[in-house]
């Protein structure tokens, strides 16, 4: 019965327990007293569900994942994220160009210009980040005299990002729509976030949006700014 470090998914207030273990292996599920429901039904459910409510962005099943569990897989889940991305852009590049011998895959690890994409992608990732936190620490933190935790909003928008994911089905599965698709893609991914800011400060759905807002115009800027450099990271290297 320490320090509160669980939070109610209906209510968000904070509980000291998910649930209580009696003994012979019966465990019983800790009301909340302020909402008088389940501190967290998720812990009943299979993983399968928690996974379609978050993709649904059910505001309970991100804060079950967000505040009642150990998930720490975000660094590991970025980088597969930004490598789909980095793929997704190398193919755009030589999408005429392309095998369909699976040992190809091989081939694609050698060129510069996937480790240019992966480069780009990893920037606007950071540049999207930066912007949303310095917006939510003005915000929250100077004016409004909130208590800003940065690690816990970098877990959360980083996690939110799963998404990305889904580029891989889109570059297999590639047909006359891709653009739409990828930007339906690109929406989901920025309303995870946005969800993933409203559970982490409780906050309203506007600040949410202005800070996904910023970030997604920062991500935009760094990826014009990049495409008018005179020089790219392959002229580098092959440069006498």
């Amino acid at each position: 019965m320490g320090k509160s470090v669980f939070r109610c998914v209906e209510c968000n207030e904070k509980a000291t327990e998910l649930h209580r273990d009696y003994s012979n292996g019966i465990l019983k599920i800790t009301i909340c007293e302020s909402c008088q429901k389940p501190v967290d039904k998720y812990i009943e459910y299979d993983p399968v569900i928690i996974l379609i409510d978050a993709i649904l962005c059910k505001t309970q099943a991100f804060r079950h994942i967000l505040f009642n569990t150990s998930l720490n897989i975000h660094w590991k889940l970025c980088v597969f994220c930004l490598l789909c991305e980095a793929y997704l852009r190398w193919s755009l590049l030589h999408g005429s160009e392309q095998s369909s011998d699976p040992a190809d895959i091989i081939r694609y690890t050698k060129e510069w210009e996937f480790y240019s994409m992966f480069g780009l992608a990893a920037l606007e990732l950071v540049a999207f980040c930066s912007s949303v936190l310095w917006f939510l620490w003005v915000v929250v933190d100077r004016l409004q005299g909130g208590n800003l935790e940065l690690s816990l909003l970098i877990r959360a928008l980083l996690l939110s990002c799963y998404g990305k994911v889904l580029l891989i089905p889109a570059v297999i599965w590639e047909h006359d729509y891709s653009p739409l698709c990828l930007g339906l893609i690109k929406l989901f991914v920025l309303t995870s976030n946005s969800q993933a800011i409203r559970v982490i400060l409780n906050s309203s759905r506007r600040l949410s949006l202005m800070a996904v807002c910023l970030g997604l115009l920062s991500e935009t800027c760094v990826a014009q700014a990049c495409k008018k450099f005179p020089w790219s990271i392959q002229d580098m290297l092959t440069f006498d």
